[in-house]
């Protein structure tokens, strides 16, 4: 699993250790955390390599769960050349690995390849409205030619490729600094700082907990269907509701501050997940407000 020690990663590893399965966990660190996999160094089933995906790496294994790839703006848009290499290159090894060793390959994609949707909610069909050259695309155009390039080695290598297209995700193992409204609202409310609304707040988003996403890629992984798939919850919110959710559940004291929506920020995302539940059986199980509960009592061990 590439990626493992970041957010995702180190909640599916746990799911798969406690399924019985091996694996070996490839991270350099940049937005992964040694903690995230700390209870599984002494584990048998599992193995830690510190290793940088836009190398090569020869490793045998039957499956590779392909996540590694800042996801936040905050971190992706740090060094945006990286990000780009590490969609493209990082794909591109891995890709070379799983033809060589004849492992299905699972791909963590995204709801950025869909850009600023004109479309709501997106399906899988819808094409996108991106912007090839903002200040985002290091991350939104990396993973669609990761997408490419997956169908590529499928078509001409018969590699078996899963797509993921993964919604806003939230729970445990989050940075402190991931950037994300979710985090950035627990966090602030534990300060005892204003919430940070850009806008007026009216964007909207679909939280999934990472639980229920942990299930969505191992159907994925264990079944036969082929094409991207939206990973997420359908379940849609203004950004200042989820402000007000929050607020409520930890100092119902604190005010807002509005600032100046991102370039390039989607106003509304939202997944159509009928594809999902129509070929993995797969639907979200855990509701924002006990979500929530779990991320918030994560975070406060940060302020205790």
């Amino acid at each position: 699993m590439t990626g493992g020690a970041g957010f995702i990663g180190s909640n599916l590893i746990k799911r798969l250790i406690n399924n019985g399965e091996e694996v070996i966990c490839l991270d350099n660190y940049f937005t992964g955390r040694k903690i995230n996999i700390s209870n599984f160094i002494d584990n048998q089933l599992f193995e830690l390599i510190r290793h940088d995906v836009t190398d090569p790496i020869q490793i045998e294994v039957d499956r590779i769960w392909h996540l590694a790839c800042p996801a936040s703006p905050i971190h992706y848009q740090f060094n945006p050349i990286k990000t780009s290499k590490t969609s493209f290159l990082g794909t591109f090894n891995m890709l070379g690995l799983a033809k060589r060793v004849g492992a299905k390959f699972l791909m963590a994609s995204t709801s950025e390849v869909y850009g600023d949707p004109e479309v709501h909610p997106q399906t899988e069909s819808y094409k996108g409205s991106v912007n090839t050259f903002g200040i985002r695309s290091c991350y939104d155009e990396g993973k669609r030619i990761a997408e490419t390039l997956c169908y590529d080695y499928q078509r001409i290598h018969n590699v078996e490729i899963r797509i993921a297209r993964i919604f806003n995700t939230y729970g445990p193992n989050m940075l402190q600094d991931d950037g994300r409204v979710v985090s950035n609202f627990i966090n602030q409310a534990f300060k005892n700082e204003p919430l940070t609304i850009y806008g007026e707040g009216t964007q909207t988003r679909s939280f999934c907990y990472v639980d229920d996403l942990v299930s969505g890629l191992i159907k994925l992984m264990e079944g036969d269907y082929k094409k991207p798939v939206n990973i997420g919850n359908p379940e849609e919110y203004r950004i200042i509701d989820l402000a007000e959710i929050i607020k409520a559940k930890i100092n119902k004291n604190l005010s807002f501050v509005n600032k100046p929506l991102p370039k390039d920020d989607p106003l509304q995302r939202r997944p159509n997940i009928d594809l999902a539940k129509k070929e993995l059986n797969w639907y979200p199980l855990v509701d924002l407000n006990t979500g929530l509960d779990k991320t918030i009592k994560y975070f406060k061990r940060f302020y205790e």
